[in-house]
């Protein structure tokens, strides 16, 4: 049973959400303020959190930044505004995805269900080998690592399945709705600031990559995105 830690400081709201999330099968602890669910994130280990970011005290923006600091479980932030500014402020601090107030159960639940897809999702067919070398970047395909240089790199499940899905056809370009159906599994036009703001995350990570300019993800104008791997050579599938 999928574990939802829900942080809401409307009751109403709250309450609402998490019924129907427990409709859907999922274990849902609720929090009121940021303070709270911050305090409930070790003890209850969630596999996704719902944040809302306006809340009392510690902002939803700081409750996302402080997650991310030590810990990679999804976030989809709740906002009142799709086209409000905190959406993509939450992105960069983080979030995998958002969904708009009032909050709709059935949106909410396919954004989970897909988040949690995401997770275990190998972004490859068979044919590509299982561990692969770009330079000094190493992906396990299998075990869904990321290591730079030998050291590991923690993403988010929306950064690693944006690097999969990139890698697994260097040099090629794929465009952003291509991406966004890829990888977020949004069908509809108008969310490419998901994509842009989890580009920007993942160069972050990945530093600068082999050769000059954005790295190892470039940006085609345009078009689209790219993985580069001018170095790239195939390790020896694990047993």
């Amino acid at each position: 049973m999928p574990r939802v830690l829900l942080v809401e400081d409307d009751p109403a709201v709250r309450k609402g959400v998490q019924l129907a999330l427990r409709h859907q099968g999922h274990d849902v602890l609720a929090a009121a303020t940021g303070e709270e669910g911050l305090s409930h994130l070790r003890p209850f280990r969630p596999d996704v959190v719902v944040l809302d970011l306006m809340l009392p005290g510690i902002a939803g923006l700081d409750v996302c930044r402080r997650i991310r600091e030590h810990d990679q479980v999804p976030i989809i932030i709740v906002t009142a505004r799709g086209d409000d500014v905190d959406v993509v402020v939450g992105l960069e601090a983080g979030a995998d995805d958002y969904v708009v107030k009032p909050v709709q159960a059935r949106v909410l639940e396919a954004r989970i269900r897909a988040v949690l897809r995401r997770i275990a999702a190998p972004g490859a067919d068979g044919t590509r080998p299982r561990q692969e070398s770009h330079g000094d970047l190493s992906i396990d395909r299998a075990g869904l690592r990321v290591s730079l240089r030998g050291e590991p790199v923690p993403l988010a499940p929306s950064e690693l399945r944006l690097l999969l899905t990139l890698s697994a056809s260097p040099g090629q370009v794929l465009s952003r709705q291509q991406l966004l159906e890829a990888v977020w599994e949004h069908s509809y036009h108008g969310d490419i600031r998901l994509v842009d703001a989890c580009v920007k995350r993942l160069r972050g990570k990945l530093g600068g990559g082999p050769g000059a300019g954005s790295g190892y993800i470039e940006t085609v104008r345009g078009f689209g995105y790219r993985f580069r791997s001018p170095y790239a050579r195939p390790l020896q599938p694990t047993p």
